[in-house]
């Protein structure tokens, strides 16, 4: 299938591609709106307000087949945003079933392209997604989606099965400097991934928001100036924060 045509779409990618995103976004809203799904958000935030409970094992095995994907909007935004900074190097702390990762795969992938000259499709060390998942499952989801993407995105992603604090140790195949973070858990950028972070890298949190109490010290951290970042919060549902990595400004 050829490139999407339409010169008003935000994303440049095959119709096979747009397609598949489509198919996963709809699969991931109908999800969320479950009675279930909602039933269990209510069911935590009780939890917190009550014990001070953040997370446990049981909600851990509730997520377990969930997909915990970025809305569509949030993917198109971060997409474009990832193309403005022409990212090479991306981290995702937080991959899921590979939704929002796509996304990043192409923007990296389309400005290898430019930068370099690379074609699209033989990745290398010219620029890649690292992605990190701990849950078996769901990377072994994300890889089958990658897959199903083929050449414009499979190519440009390397996938970190495990504890991210453990598997973003391994020096081999990290980037010495990260261009763009994203962020969907609870994971501190500043005693692992800061000293990569670029001048002008982009640090996104998702949920800020609606998650706050997830995020509290992440939050405190990077809106402190004091700490090289220069940081908003956009107003899509729950919160989206992009932050600039800003030192000695």
């Amino acid at each position: 299938m050829g490139p999407m045509t339409d010169q008003f779409a935000p994303v440049v990618a095959s119709s096979r591609v747009l397609l598949l995103l489509r198919r996963l976004h709809t699969l991931s809203e109908k999800q969320e709106k479950s009675w279930s799904q909602i039933f269990f958000y209510l069911t935590r935030l009780v939890r917190f307000l009550a014990r001070g409970e953040l997370w446990s094992s049981a909600a851990d095995d509730h997520m377990r087949d969930k997909f915990v994907a970025l809305e569509k909007d949030r993917c198109e935004f971060i997409y474009l945003l990832a193309r403005a900074i022409e990212a090479r190097n991306v981290v995702e702390a937080g991959t899921s079933f590979g939704v929002s990762t796509i996304y990043l795969a192409l923007a990296v992938g389309q400005n290898v392209q430019l930068q370099q000259g690379k074609s699209v499709g033989r990745g290398g060390s010219a620029g890649k997604v690292i992605a990190t998942e701990k849950e078996p499952s769901k990377a072994k989801r994300a890889k089958a989606h990658w897959k199903e993407a083929g050449d414009e995105v499979e190519p440009w992603i390397e996938l970190r099965e495990g504890d991210l604090l453990e598997t973003l140790k391994v020096e081999e195949g990290m980037p010495q400097e990260v261009d763009l973070l994203l962020l969907d858990s609870t994971f501190l950028a500043d005693d692992l991934l800061q000293p990569r972070l670029k001048r002008g890298a982009v640090v996104i949190t998702d949920n800020v928001g609606m998650a706050k109490m997830l995020y509290r010290d992440f939050i405190g951290y990077i809106r402190d100036p004091a700490n090289g970042f220069r940081t908003l919060t956009v107003l899509f549902s729950g919160g989206l924060e992009p932050s600039v990595y800003l030192p000695e400004d």
